[in-house]
């Protein structure tokens, strides 16, 4: 079978199952996501070992430490899945609900009700936890998924396949709604975003020229982010101990994600008394600092260029820039910002509130690590990726941003004359 049959024939069975999962109930939908969480608890030691072999051979070939960060599923992290899947079922449903009733001057009444979008094609790269993520939100909100996974994940996330069509089967549920593609050639890839007439939505989850290959050759609408160029903001009236935890914490909580600060701004009337404790304890570390030329003076670091405002490292690496005021934090954030995440830390509250109102992104916070920026910490059970799109979804995309609505009309017999 080529690469082109076989992608056809898993858009036929998602397609189909789509359909089918319009009519699933809340409580099958549930158990499936239950009997999923067990089949995991189960089968932790299977999972382990595939994840070992996909972490050999990405040492072998080369990959990075971020990328091997991504790719390892600890205990921990297997523990996340499986806690990520319960939060999920215990989510309300978003299918079948009907808000904006309102009744016309002819008598009939017009609402909206949530659907599922149908068939949703995800890809990402290294993180087979996001195989769960994906496959709950799409099965809780009545989609079916076609899921690729990195090809350096390949073993964790067959692995994790055998999971899924488990707890399907258990709760009765068609297995095709879920279909991880378990062949690694890139083929693959651009048969799935091109195939319209099968699948409604994609989700790319990955690297900025992952992201962009999408954006550009997909013939299907597409949920995306390309950079997480995210930035925190000291204002002149922050409570330093909060300040130095919530930037220290930004960056090096965790390198290789999305939401990791980049870009340090720090007010001109606080920067000596911040800076050099938040650089020693970057030091120790091992964080690069790229500084201003203020910055450059207070502590010890790489002289920043242009570029550096733009770059989304992933890396333990960090620019710093003392700006004015908060005008010129706004100014800077707006023009460099890849709209992902940004954090304010001030005590003054109308200082706040403009934060929130003028800095344009998908995620803007007060007083708190931009690592928060994640479904599971909004409460959403998990996240299908972050949009920084303007339509439809913004923001981390849970059940909601995987539903559309469309218009109900409740009538008693009305004629239109």
């Amino acid at each position: 079978m080529s690469i082109k049959e076989y992608m056809q024939s898993l858009g036929t069975r998602a397609k189909s199952a789509s359909r089918q999962m319009l009519a699933v109930e809340t409580g099958a939908k549930n158990n499936a996501l239950l009997a999923i969480a067990d089949a995991i608890e189960g089968a932790r030691e299977a999972i382990s070992a595939a994840n070992q072999q996909d972490l050999e051979q990405g040492k072998s070939n080369g990959l990075d430490a971020a990328l091997l960060d991504r790719l390892e599923l600890t205990p921990a992290r297997i523990d996340g899945m499986i806690e990520g899947l319960k939060q999920v079922a215990a989510l309300p449903d978003p299918c079948g609900e009907i808000t904006d009733l309102k009744y016309r001057p002819s008598g009939i009444q017009v609402g909206k009700m949530r659907v599922p979008l149908g068939v949703i094609g995800i890809i990402y790269e290294s993180r087979p936890n996001v195989t769960i993520d994906a496959a709950s939100l799409c099965l809780k909100s009545g989609n079916a998924a076609i899921l690729r996974g990195g090809s350096e994940s390949i073993r964790s996330n067959q692995a994790i396949a055998k999971c899924i069509k488990q707890g399907l089967s258990h709760a009765g549920l068609p297995e095709d709604a879920v279909q991880v593609i378990e062949t690694t050639d890139r083929a693959a890839v651009g048969e799935l975003i091109t195939m319209s007439e099968y699948v409604d939505v994609i989700v790319p989850r990955g690297g900025k020229g992952l992201i962009e290959r999408i954006a550009n050759d997909a013939k299907v609408n597409v949920i995306k982010h390309l950079d997480g160029i995210c930035h925190v903001y000291i204002d002149a009236q922050a409570d330093l101990e909060k300040a130095f935890d919530i930037a220290l914490n930004s960056k090096t909580h965790r390198y290789g994600v999305c939401n990791a600060m980049e870009t340090l701004l720090v007010a001109d009337a606080i920067a000596k008394d911040i800076l050099p404790r938040l650089a020693q304890a970057y030091q120790d570390k091992s964080v690069e600092l790229r500084g201003c030329e203020k910055t450059c003076k207070l502590v010890s670091a790489l002289p920043a260029s242009e570029e550096d405002w733009q770059t989304e490292y992933l890396a333990p690496v960090l620019s710093i820039k003392v700006v004015d005021d908060i005008d010129a934090a706004i100014e800077h954030i707006n023009c460099y910002s890849s709209q992902h995440t940004e954090s304010i830390v001030t005590e003054n509250y109308t200082l706040a509130r403009r934060f929130l109102t003028e800095v344009d992104s998908s995620s803007v916070m007060i007083n708190a690590s931009t690592r928060f920026a994640d479904g599971f910490q909004y409460g959403l059970g998990a996240e299908i990726g972050i949009s920084t799109d303007k339509i439809h979804a913004r923001g981390p995309v849970g059940l909601d941003g995987l539903t559309s609505q469309k218009w109900v009309v409740l009538g008693n017999g009305q004629i239109l004359s």
